[in-house]
């Protein structure tokens, strides 16, 4: 049915005509939750020169008139301009209003929005079209919530809003006046304003009805999933499932309807847990409708009403609207027509309860096609830029915004050849250096690097094809000229593998080592060579051995040396030769021996001893000859292969894990001293020190008889003793104290050991509260040493410590009272401990470590992220200045 009255016209004015030269024959308006509305115009006019350029892209206004009075306008812009027929009189214009949003529909782009909260994008998309009045009513983590990394690829604006919000759980609707249309953004159906016009149910009613009223209801379910799971995966924490999953009873459906999906297209619960809301609400929009036809001028989409007067008064409740369709005729418009027709209006209205969890339709992102050119960038002067991760940073050809710099995308991972735990192939993509990357699952905004490729500017090693046989594994010096080379040559008789070291080259052979050299072995040393050989050295020379050494040779054997030579061995000397042996020398020789000095001589044959020279002296004085002696060197030793450092651990059971995550504590923990151990300690360092002792006296016993005349040595320790007895104690500070006597005992009976925790709990009391301050200040919510807030704390209580039976049975012993938040404020060991666990959660979901507590700015870093998030006013630099000002430490 359509409502009909005498009082009730239309009216519409556009750009800069005057207003009553437009009117309005017939319009079909189409609106819906988080859709552009469409506004199909059939007018009149008695001109008929308007032109498309008087009207596209101008504002324009469609209004509902009833006895006088303006019932309803609708702003927008003008999108489509079409001149149909001209009579006697008038000439047709049919004409398409869209909002300004609309306009996003037409601009196509690829970019990449970094470190960027979605109001943050919102702002970017719609400011670059001139849209200026939008709004929101949503939780504010959408505003405070930054994206690392957001990709808009090939995609338009709008569907690229639209994905977002989406995503996000955000749904909009338009509010209208005569001058503007305004985008409002809202994340649930609750907070939106009832509207103050009645929706009265009468069926009855017909004709020209003096009360606007709902003609027809119809009451429809359809069957629709019951359950969403949500499932993806992290690098960062491999082992961590990152399942989501999200239900909702209905007493008219089968429960087992469960929509599974991976990959989630999150990284963390919080985010995890709203996608998967959000999915199962979209999925559950049409499970529940009410179809409403109605003449109520007021309709419109994002509306809440209360429908009364139905015969069924479970309908007679509040619902909002999600689409309306209207429809309106002004007979009476067209002077040329004789018809008797007047004005009428209808609509057909798609409605949900209020209380429903209702969503858009989610919304897919676009798939990457394949894999993509992009080129690595980092800082102005660096050759090489990763991260811990061996992650780089690139520049794609797209992205017109990019500057070439180390902010040209996300951190991406690499592809390596291989890839163990602390072992495997790692090669990192230099600055500069073209790389293919790949998108998990299609996603744009996951990138992984998955190769490499030389290109006009960054050629191959060695000309090609005139080296096609030769396979190449070769580096730069980092800001340098040189290069590492590993290369194997395979052309058919000249197979070569080179090695090239720029610098050093270290082997080191953890076993034996064997080599086989089937033709020539050259070395050629520029400088010192060292050998060290632990055992024993065989060496076996086949054809001749040749030695020339042009500087001195020391030899020395510790043991016997024996030298065997089956022809001659003939030794010459310079100036001199010296034989000296300890006990005895014996020369012997199967024919003769002879010692020969200028023209004497000395011969031992079978025939007896012949002597000769110009006299021979026997018991007459003389002396004998002298020699320079022995003054050899012993061999310098070679320096060690230098070892590759790693990291120290191993692997950790199964079951030690587990209860590390019960407890939300580290896996490896400091065990302190058994009893016995504790005893025992004193005595060896009494053992030490007398050994020291013994040590200097024997140092100062043997300094005196080389006349040294040295002061008696002091043992090690009794100088640190008597400064120690000269300096003046110094006071324990409140936050000494406080560590002392609430933090450490707090975190003992949680079963936990950890001074970088104890840092941690301590300056965050000592920014938050100064430990003075149990309340917050300008009576805000906040309570305790720790400032922490009731939302905080029983948020741990709900998603936390809920599933943590054995800690939370802790944490629980602490308590004094049933009172948690009255203990909270006063009760400085359970305060304690509900800091500790809200840190120790934010470890549990991230799998980053505390900070090391003598690096107090790692500290304040990590209170703003975890404890004083994105949202809090909290600085790291009035962190640290609290914590020095505060612990008594003088400021750095």
């Amino acid at each position: 049915m359509s409502h009909q009255g005498s009082g009730m016209r239309f009216g519409f004015k556009a750009g800069s005509l005057a207003e009553d030269s437009l009117s309005v024959l017939s319009f079909k308006l189409e609106e819906s939750l988080s859709s552009p509305y469409v506004v199909e115009l059939e007018l009149l006019s008695r001109r008929d020169d308007i032109k498309a350029s008087d009207l596209v892209d101008q504002s324009g206004v469609l209004s509902w008139w009833q006895d006088g009075e303006c019932q309803r306008e609708l702003h927008g812009i003008v999108s489509r301009f079409g001149r149909g027929d001209s009579g006697h009189r008038q000439t047709r214009y049919r004409l398409r209003l869209e909002p300004a949003l609309s306009r996003l529909q037409l601009r196509r782009n690829s970019r990449i929005f970094q470190e960027k909260s979605l109001t943050d994008i919102i702002a970017v998309l719609f400011g670059e079209m001139g849209i200026t009045d939008y709004a929101f009513r949503c939780d504010p983590r959408h505003e405070g919530r930054k994206r690392e990394y957001c990709v808009q690829y090939g995609e338009s604006d709008f569907d690229f809003f639209e994905r977002l919000t989406r995503e996000a759980g955000l749904f909009y609707y338009f509010e209208h006046s005569s001058d503007k249309h305004t985008l409002v953004l809202c994340d649930a159906l609750d907070k939106l304003s009832l509207s103050p016009h009645s929706y009265p149910y009468n069926a009855l009613a017909g004709g020209r009805a003096e009360q606007a009223s709902v003609r027809s209801a119809e009451y429809r379910h359809r069957r629709a999933e019951s359950g969403t799971t949500l499932k993806d995966y992290s690098f960062r924490k491999p082992a961590y499932s990152f399942l989501q999953p999200s239900t909702e009873d209905t007493d008219w459906q089968q429960s087992g309807y469960e929509h599974f999906d991976y990959p989630g297209r999150y990284k963390d619960d919080a985010d995890g847990k709203l996608f998967s809301k959000v999915r199962l609400a979209g999925l559950r929009r049409e499970s529940e409708q009410l179809l409403l036809k109605s003449d109520q001028l007021q309709a419109l989409s994002g509306q809440k009403f209360a429908l009364s007067e139905h015969p069924d008064a479970s309908l007679n409740r509040e619902w909002v609207i999600v689409g309306v369709s209207h429809t309106g005729e002004q007979g009476n418009a067209a002077e040329e027509d004789n018809s008797s027709r007047g004005t009428t209006y209808s609509n057909e209205i798609v409605a949900v309860p209020s209380s429903m969890q209702w969503q858009a339709e989610p919304k897919a992102k676009p798939q990457m096609a394949g894999p993509q050119i992009a080129t690595v960038v980092g800082p102005k002067d660096e050759e090489i830029f990763c991260d811990e991760y061996g992650r780089v940073k690139v520049q794609f050809p797209w992205d017109r915004y990019a500057k070439g710099d180390e902010h040209g995308s996300c951190w991406i991972r690499v592809s390596q050849g291989w890839a163990g735990g602390q072992y495997g192939f790692m090669a990192l993509p230099r600055i500069g250096h073209e790389v293919i990357v790949s998108f998990l699952d299609g996603d744009p905004d996951q990138p992984i690097i998955t190769g490499r490729a030389f290109h006009a500017v960054n050629q191959v090693p060695y000309a090609l094809p005139a080296h096609k046989t030769r396979t190449v594994l070769k580096t730069q010096s980092h800001k340098g000229e040189g290069s590492n080379e590993l290369r194997f040559e395979d052309e058919a008789g000249e197979e070569e593998i080179y090695l090239h070291a720029q610098k050093d080259l270290n082997l080191l052979t953890e076993n034996d080592r064997h080599e086989h050299i089937k033709h020539d072995s050259h070395l050629d040393v520029g400088n010192e060579r060292r050998s060290r050989i632990g055992g024993n050295e065989h060496l076996t020379v086949l054809g001749e051995s040749r030695q020339q050494v042009t500087g001195d040779k020391s030899l020395i054997v510790d043991g016997s040396q024996q030298i065997k030579v089956a022809d001659k061995y003939l030794l010459q000397a310079g100036p001199e030769i010296q034989l000296k042996a300890g006990a005895k020398i014996v020369i012997e020789s199967g024919a003769e021996v002879t010692l020969k000095a200028g023209g004497s001589f000395v011969k031992v044959d079978p025939a007896g001893v012949h002597l000769s020279g110009p006299g021979i002296n026997l018991n007459s004085g003389g002396s004998p000859g002298s020699a320079s002696g022995f003054s050899g060197l012993a061999p310098v030793l070679p320096g060690a292969v230098e070892q590759a450092i790693l990291p120290q651990g191993g692997s950790v059971p199964l079951s030690a894990l587990l209860v590390a995550e019960e407890f939300a504590a580290p896996a490896v923990q400091v065990c302190p001293l058994t009893e016995e151990e504790a005893q025992s300690q004193p005595q060896a360092q009494s053992q030490s020190a007398a050994e020291t002792s013994a040590e200097a006296d024997t140092a100062e016993t043997a300094d005196t008889a080389a006349g040294g005349g040295a002061a008696s040595a002091v043992a090690p320790g009794a100088a640190d003793s008597q400064q120690a007895e000269t300096q003046p104690q110094t006071e324990e500070t409140e936050a000494e104290r406080f560590r002392r006597e609430v933090i450490r005992p707090t975190l003992a009976k949680l079963d936990v050991v950890d001074e970088d925790a104890e840092i941690l709990l301590l300056g965050t009391a000592a920014h938050e509260s100064h430990l003075t301050m149990r309340d917050q200040m300008g009576n805000g919510p906040a309570k305790g040493l720790y400032q922490m807030e009731p939302a905080t704390h029983n948020d741990i209580w709900d998603n936390f410590l809920k599933y943590k039976s054995k800690l939370a049975k802790k944490v629980s012993a602490l308590q004094g009272s049933d009172d948690r938040l009255s203990e909270l404020r006063n009760n400085d060991e359970y305060a304690t401990a509900m800091a500790y666990v809200h840190y120790a959660r934010a470890r549990f979901r991230t799998g980053e470590a505390f900070p090391d507590g003598q690096d107090i700015k790692a500290v304040a870093k990590y209170w703003k992220q975890y404890y004083n998030t994105v949202l809090g006013k909290g600085t790291v630099e009035k962190f640290e200045q609290d914590w020095w000002r505060i612990t008594g430490k003088a400021d750095k």
